[in-house]
């Protein structure tokens, strides 16, 4: 009797950029619908958890901690001018500052705790939201990415290619900075050697910026296909309205108090025209793609996770909506309803849905 064959794990390759943006997108959409900060702090640490779990050595899987930095950054800033010039509200006082009457401002004043919450949270919100475009960042690959583009986005996607990589080459420059005022014996740590690091670190990253641009240029990326009057107005027509109500139906999806005609088929018109003006558009642009990403079961499982997450909120929301919010008169502990807990749960299946990245060195 022959021994069973020992199960083998699939091969790791590259998710597709796509599913990773629509999953962090769903979460953001996730985030966006809430001032909750335990649904808010929960979806902050699904993302830090899928970007731990699947990240790749590239140099743009590193940019996630900057990212966090900046939004903790963003809350101690709107905390801080909610102390200088907010309006303040609230009936547990925590202390009173000197106050500075200016006319139709108020500068310091009373601090009360329930202002100072609200501000917090506001503030995390926001954090999340940074949050989830930065996962999206480290996780995705912004060159691939732009191979998935359609035709009709393709100088868009390649100036916004060059722009997503200023950050994760900020993260490594910064490291290939350090590095080297510490084997100069200068060290490289503590508040001193930020001004003498930024410079360097700055040009850099501007540097290495131009380099991919002028490297993506001399390959033909970002050329203008010569079309017809007509075909660049038809196109523009149909992308600019398409935008406008893609623009206008998302508000009235994430807005709860808009009526529901502003919503879903608002958007669904938006969406409609942009498809049909990038047909348009990108009909007479050529261009050849070595080898595309497929698109199989892992990035259904992504990028349904999430909108899964996004739509159990949305409906969490409409069926609770006093749950999404913290309470601060009376000041009171936030809820945690099921529904949206189960939901941002589910977006952290790419964490064991999606194949284990290639690592540095590897052709895949």
């Amino acid at each position: 009797m022959s021994a069973p064959r020992p199960v083998r794990s699939p091969l790791p390759r590259h998710l597709h950029p796509v599913a990773w943006w629509v999953w962090a997108i769903g979460l953001a959409v996730a985030c966006s619908r809430t001032t909750n900060p335990l649904l808010l702090l929960l979806a902050v640490s699904i993302a830090a958890l899928v970007v731990s779990a699947r990240r790749g050595s590239s140099p743009w899987a590193r940019a996630f901690r900057l990212y966090l930095v900046l939004g903790a950054s963003i809350v101690v800033l709107r905390v801080a001018l909610h102390l200088l010039v907010g309006f303040k509200f609230g009936t547990t006082r925590l202390y009173s500052l000197p106050s500075i009457d200016l006319p139709g401002i108020t500068i310091l004043g009373p601090v009360y705790l329930e202002g100072v919450l609200a501000a917090a949270v506001e503030g995390l919100r926001l954090a999340s939201l940074i949050a989830c475009i930065g996962a999206a960042n480290a996780l995705a690959n912004p060159k691939r990415l732009l191979r998935a583009l359609p035709s009709a986005l393709h100088e868009i996607g390649t100036a916004v290619v060059i722009s997503v990589t200023v950050a994760p080459q900020l993260a490594e420059s910064v490291q290939r900075v350090r590095r080297a005022r510490v084997l100069r014996g200068e060290g490289g740590s503590g508040l001193r050697s930020v001004g003498r690091v930024a410079l360097p670190v700055l040009q850099d990253t501007l540097d290495r910026s131009l380099l991919l641009a002028s490297a993506m240029d001399s390959r033909g990326y970002g050329r203008r296909p010569v079309q017809s009057a007509r075909t660049r107005h038809l196109t523009g027509a149909l992308t600019l309205t398409g935008l406008l109500g893609a623009a206008v139906g998302t508000y009235g999806v994430l807005d709860a108090t808009a009526p529901a005609v502003v919503g879903l088929p608002m958007l669904a018109v938006g969406l409609l025209l942009c498809v049909a003006g990038l047909k348009v558009g990108g009909a007479a642009v050529e261009r050849t793609s070595y080898r595309p990403d497929p698109w199989t079961l892992p990035e259904w499982l992504v990028a349904g996770s999430g909108v899964a997450a996004a739509v159990l909120v949305v409906v969490a929301a409409r069926l609770e909506p006093t749950a999404f919010v913290l309470p601060l008169e009376p000041l009171a502990p936030p809820a945690l309803p099921l529904l949206a807990v189960v939901g941002l749960l589910l977006a952290a299946l790419p964490a064991v849905a999606a194949p284990e990245p290639p690592r540095r060195g590897s052709r895949r």
